[in-house]
This record gives C-alpha cells, sequence and structure tokens, in this order.
C-alpha cells in the first residue's frame, strides 16, 4: 500500500531524475493527467495507466488511493515538480479518507529552473515564484503577492501566465510590476520547456506586457540588479570582485 508522488520535470525524458523511473518501474499503477500520461505511456505501456481530464485532480487522487488501498504500488505523476503547484498536498489531503497509505514524494525539475536554464541565470538571487491562475486563487490575492514581490525587488517567476479566459492577466501583472522597477527591467520567456517548439525569448519589461503567452509559457522578470550579457538574462549575486 503505497503511492509515489512522482514529478516527471519539463517534459523530455532526460529530464526525469532516475529516481522518479525507478518509482514507476516499482509501481503496479500510474495514474496522472491524459497529457502526462501521454509523455511516458510508450516507456510505460506495461503497466496500468489510470487518467483523468483537466480540473479534475480530486478524483485523480481518490483513484489512485483506491488501487494502493488494494494493496498496489501506485505512482501518481504531474508534471515538474510534485510539491510545486503539484499533486503532492492534494495527495495527503485525500489520503485522510482512507486507510493508512504509505506516500513518498519524489522530487523533478521545475519549470522556475528548467526554464531559467534555458534563460541563463536569471534565478541566481532571492526569487519568488507566482502563480496566476485564479482558479484556485482569488485575483485579489495573487495582485497583492505580485505588488510584495515587485516591491521587494525579487525576481520574479510566473506560473500560468494566460489562458482564454485570463488573456489580460500578464499585462495586469506588469503593470502592477512596473510601479516598482523599471520598464527596461530585463525579462524572458520560455515556451514549451523540454518538449518539441521549445522557444524562448529576452525582452524588457515593457515588451513583455504586450507580448502573447499560453499556458505551456513561463515567465521571467527580472529584478534591479539583472541584466543581459551575450543575450541571456543574469543576475548578479554581488561577488565584489567580477
Amino acid at each position: 500500500m503505497k503511492v509515489y508522488v512522482v514529478g516527471l520535470g519539463p517534459g523530455g525524458f532526460n529530464e526525469i531524475t532516475p529516481r522518479a523511473m525507478a518509482a514507476m518501474e516499482e509501481s503496479d499503477v500510474i495514474a496522472g493527467y491524459s497529457v502526462y500520461i501521454d509523455l511516458i505511456k510508450d516507456k510505460f505501456s506495461h503497466k496500468t495507466l489510470l487518467t483523468t481530464p483537466m480540473k479534475r485532480e480530486v478524483d485523480r487522487c481518490h483513484m489512485a488511493l483506491e488501487e494502493a488501498v488494494k494493496g498496489k504500488t501506485v505512482s501518481m505523476v504531474c508534471s515538474g515538480d510534485a510539491g510545486v503547484y503539484g499533486m503532492a498536498g492534494l495527495i495527503y489531503e485525500v489520503s485522510q479518507q482512507y486507510d493508512p497509505v504509505e506516500i513518498e514524494v519524489i522530487s523533478g525539475i521545475t519549470a522556475a529552473c528548467s526554464g531559467a536554464a534555458i534563460l541563463g541565470a536569471p534565478l541566481i538571487h532571492d526569487f519568488a515564484v507566482i502563480s496566476l491562475s485564479d482558479l484556485l486563487t482569488p485575483l485579489e490575492l495573487i495582485k497583492k503577492r505580485l505588488e510584495a514581490a515587485a516591491m521587494a525587488d525579487f525576481v520574479i517567476c510566473l506560473y500560468n501566465p494566460s489562458s482564454k479566459k485570463r488573456f489580460d492577466y500578464l499585462m495586469k501583472a506588469c503593470d502592477i510590476i512596473v510601479r516598482y522597477r523599471s520598464a527596461n527591467t530585463p525579462c524572458g520567456i520560455v515556451r514549451n520547456i523540454g518538449r518539441e517548439g521549445e522557444e524562448y525569448k529576452v525582452m524588457t519589461l515593457k515588451e513583455l506586457r504586450n507580448t502573447e503567452v499560453d499556458m505551456f509559457t513561463t515567465v521571467f522578470i527580472g529584478n534591479s540588479k539583472t541584466k543581459v550579457i551575450s543575450g541571456k538574462m543574469v543576475t548578479p549575486r554581488g561577488y565584489k570582485d567580477v
């Protein structure tokens, strides 16, 4: 009776950790959002694969835990890191409705880290990660967090920056942040990290405001010290002899 909560990283097989691969190999059942199961189904076609569509996260947890209480070993997979906007917390919460089940969280490479590597070195100093999705967090609270991070001069990494219903949320975020830092602040976007069609672009905060992004895009907004070196974002840590 065990559930692994597995972070798959950004999407490519070469970015799934050996520990995550071992957990899935050990499992009888692999459960997850259909998009993430599609990333691994060829490799693990010999396993029982269970999926649910988007917005069915609670159902997915019940599905995994029900298999575990039958005596099976289950991997609940999600993209990035299971503990960063992933399924780890929800599995623990839902598990309270079942007989005791062993839960082990397997970390992965979250988009903040994998995207930063593509852009250069934007997260070398203190940074904040904020999701612009208001599906589970009220917009007013998101705005407060953006303002606090901007005021404190954190580098800011934005997840879920836009969708069909939230097409102007990145614009709103930039309007808040520009109150506290220059419109020329270096920023960057990375789309389809670790997957086919991966692309990135470095720009200013002013340019970012009017840039079209989607749910597969991760946004990086520099702090007052961030600069562009050889076309890449770099946030100095402050070494005095450089």
